[in-house]
């Protein structure tokens, strides 16, 4: 069954994407709205913005400062490992270079 909505129906289901935080695809989806209309009248009634884009952040992540690394050094040779190198392969490593 098809639903007409007048304009001042869209303007307010543009405005509220727009607070929702979904995206417009996501919207839609969830109340079972054609894409392309939604498209079709944000145009329409002017709604279309070029100049900013709304984000969202989704997912903080922590910046971890650079571990120091484990340097071997047999001979000329030297062999840097990561410090959450684990005790038992730098013994094996150990004892392969002994």
């Amino acid at each position: 069954m098809k639903i007409t909505r007048n304009e001042t129906q869209w303007q307010t289901l543009i405005q509220n994407q727009q607070t929702s935080g979904l995206t417009i695809s996501n919207y839609c989806q969830q109340h079972q709205l054609p894409t392309s209309s939604f498209y079709a009248f944000k145009k329409k009634l002017g709604l279309t913005s070029n100049s900013f884009v709304r984000a969202k952040v989704i997912q903080q992540i922590e910046l971890l400062e650079e571990q120091p690394s484990i340097t071997l050094t047999v001979g000329k040779a030297n062999v840097s490992l990561p410090a959450t190198t684990s005790a038992t392969y730098l013994a094996q490593i150990l004892r392969e270079l002994s």
